[in-house]
């Protein structure tokens, strides 16, 4: 224990040393060139103009603060990442003395810095080496480590509450305890519900959710703001059954996206909205089905079918259909118009708005049909300046880059602005049990090391896309890994887009990976966060879902909890003057 406390000490005094005299010149970076908060009339508040001047460390005991259980909550090592994160890779980035490698691009991430001038030739040797990996590490713009500037405007309380949640949500028993009775009858009864929907909101959903009415959803932002991100509204509903629930959560998205009109001007930048959720399950995997076939068979005809993108590949697998589908009746035919005319509408409210809207991926079994709807009304929107559609498309499936060049090459020749959000993925175990079912190879790359070649070659193919100016297009790289975050912003800068391009957005679940959103803001690029919006028990479904398909990622933050504890670790030494 003397020998941690003695490390820590040694690493706190370097690091104290950088951030001292790099903050001396610049107190807060990243705030003068932050443009001021649209939000402040409506909320009566102004941001924090510098950071709090603080105590300079002095000699830690070895018997200092061993038995308080404060100091060993900070000083703790994080649990290790989960099996299924190693497995899936969800957004895991070791971090810390690591070394990153992108082709001829090393990236060492030091936490040590010389605050003492050399005495002897092994000083001199030891300075030169720790200016070598300085000079590499300038390489990296994000700097995802430097946890004072990263979290200098979140306050104590608030890191504490961030931590406290991480921690929760890793913790897998919690989490299939907090399912359970989340979907518990007892939900029904008032005696139960009012007191469980006060803990939810209090915990997870303040950590994962915007709040729900305006006057907290504008708070929330206003924080947001304060750090440079923005926010993606995402009304959190699931998988309608028939037209009837079809319109009325139509009525929900399009109310959602006129909300934007009250909440602080620029702190939106998107909506997002799930096809499931607008036409019925059962209609699109029948759309689906007969999509597939006639990619199998290209005579085959389908009379209802309007002008779209393609959105197969030839490394598209077709399982899913094993023999010719009937087509489609009458009352489907409707449907299917009814469902082109709800997505019309929502893409006018949004075009009203100013508001870009992000589709998103869903399950493959239906993924065919929500592409064909996405990009058919994508080629009536798209068509002058940036893209108001954006398709999605999820990296872990095999042909997601084949699918992703052919619809870029399409939409150059035809003169389409081409917008899409690229993700990994979040249905891994659906489709794989698909897969086996119906005995077929699983349409998911087989090591998470091909995923995050594909999700990378994804992103560079866009990125040198919009560098090259072949066409009118934008992207959201959506992702919770730090090294992908990392490539692509090199990448853009290497291909000198200029930071803060509309046309290159990065994006994160609210409070997940919040180092990396903050450290990607904090370099210059434009950021947002997912945030689900809406009355607690409304939520509750999507917050189970999340959980559901994200087990690995809400596991395996490690990398957040361990910034979020550092800082506070710090706090603490400067607040008691060690």
């Amino acid at each position: 224990m003397a020998w941690r406390i003695g490390g820590a000490r040694r690493a706190f005094k370097k690091n104290n040393h950088f951030f001292s005299s790099s903050l001396e010149a610049n107190p807060d970076p990243f705030r003068s060139s932050l443009p001021p908060s649209p939000v402040n009339s409506v909320l009566g508040t102004s941001p924090v103009n510098s950071l709090t001047q603080e105590k300079q460390p002095t000699t830690l005991s070895s018997s200092t603060h061993i038995d308080n259980p404060l100091y060993r909550l900070f000083t703790e090592n994080a649990s290790s990442p989960s099996l299924a994160s190693k497995q899936f890779g969800w957004d895991s980035t070791s971090q810390g003395g690591s070394i990153y490698s992108r082709k001829d691009v090393q990236f060492f991430h030091s936490s040590s810095f010389s605050a003492s001038p050399p005495t002897s030739s092994s000083a001199v040797e030891r300075m030169e080496a720790e200016e070598a990996a300085a000079t590499v590490e300038d390489a990296d713009i994000l700097r995802t480590e430097d946890c004072r500037v990263l979290y200098s405007r979140t306050p104590s309380p608030e890191l504490l509450r961030t931590l406290f949640n991480l921690l929760l949500v890793a913790y897998e028993p919690m989490v299939d305890l907090s399912i359970a009775v989340l979907k518990s009858p007892l939900m029904d009864r008032s005696f139960f519900r009012v007191p469980t929907l006060w803990m939810v909101k209090n915990s997870v959903y303040e950590h994962f959710c915007a709040g729900e009415n305006v006057a907290e959803a504008s708070k929330t932002l206003q924080r947001m703001w304060e750090q440079g991100l923005q926010g993606i509204l995402d009304y959190s509903l699931e998988d309608a059954i028939d037209n009837i629930s079809c319109d009325e959560n139509l009525r929900g998205f399009v109310n959602t996206i006129q909300t934007t009109r009250e909440l602080p001007q620029g702190s939106v930048s998107s909506a997002c909205v799930k096809i499931t959720a607008i036409a019925p399950l059962t209609l699109l995997e029948r759309v689906s089905e007969l999509l597939r076939w006639q990619h199998k068979t290209p005579g085959f005809l389908l009379p209802w079918k309007q002008d779209s993108l393609p959105f197969l590949s030839s490394n598209s697998p077709n399982y899913h259909v094993q023999a010719e589908p009937s087509p489609l009746s009458t009352e489907e035919e409707t449907d299917l118009l009814l469902a082109h005319e709800r997505l019309d509408r929502l893409c006018k409210a949004c075009e009203e708005a100013n508001l870009p809207l992000l589709v998103d991926a869903e399950y493959s079994s239906v993924q065919p049909a929500i592409d064909y709807l996405t990009y058919a009304v994508a080629l009536n929107y798209n068509r002058q300046g940036s893209p108001l559609v954006f398709t999605t498309i999820q990296t872990y499936l095999k042909d997601a880059l084949p699918r992703l060049s052919l619809a870029l090459e399409a939409s150059s020749q035809r003169g389409m602005a081409f917008g899409v959000k690229l993700v990994r993925g979040a249905y891994i175990s659906r489709e794989n049990a698909l897969a086996s079912a119906l005995q077929a190879p699983s349409p998911i790359h087989s090591s998470i090391q091909k995923t995050h070649h594909c999700y990378d070659s994804c992103a560079a193919m866009m990125l040198e896309n919009l560098s090259a100016g072949k066409g009118a297009g934008a992207v959201v790289l959506a992702t919770h890994n730090f090294q992908s975050g990392r490539v692509a912003a090199c990448k853009a800068q290497e291909l000198g887009l200029v930071k803060g391009d509309s046309r290159l957005q990065f994006a994160q679940l609210k409070g997940m990976a919040d180092g990396l959103s903050l450290a990607l803001a904090h370099a210059g690029f434009q950021v947002s966060k997912y945030l689900p919006f809406g009355p607690v028990q409304q939520v509750i479904p999507y917050l189970i879902r999340r959980a559901e398909e994200n087990r690995g990622l809400l596991g395996n933050a490690v990398g957040d909890r361990n910034r979020v504890r550092t800082e506070l670790r710090r706090r603490l030494y400067a607040a008691i003057g060690l």
